[in-house]
């Protein structure tokens, strides 16, 4: 199984009870895919280096997944479709990057 991340900014807005959809909805969009949640950091409001539909800050999210196939377009073209996702980057994680030091 390949092991991807998943990072999103979701509207800084969003009350707990709407940000406890969007993970709902998330999950339920990386099982479609074929994929796993192996994890989530969730880093909550941060300010953004430019704005994003006129907001500087944005609710973070970092997912880790885990799948068999090529899950990226799937997953980052059904969670663009949602109002309060703002901006959306599926990225494999690759061991090469993860060197020890010497």
């Amino acid at each position: 199984m390949n092991q991807y991340d998943l990072n999103l900014i979701l509207n800084p807005n969003l009350s707990a009870e709407q940000v406890q959809i969007e993970k709902d909805y998330i999950e339920n969009a990386v099982k479609n895919a074929g994929g796993e949640v192996a994890g989530l950091d969730e880093l909550g409001n941060r300010r953004l280096a430019y704005q994003v539909a006129k907001d500087r800050e944005g609710y973070y999210l970092m997912y880790a997944i885990r799948s068999s196939g090529n899950p990226e377009k799937e997953i980052a073209t059904s969670l663009r479709l949602r109002d309060n996702v703002r901006r959306v980057l599926v990225v494999r994680d690759r061991p090469e990057w993860k060197t020890k030091k010497a």
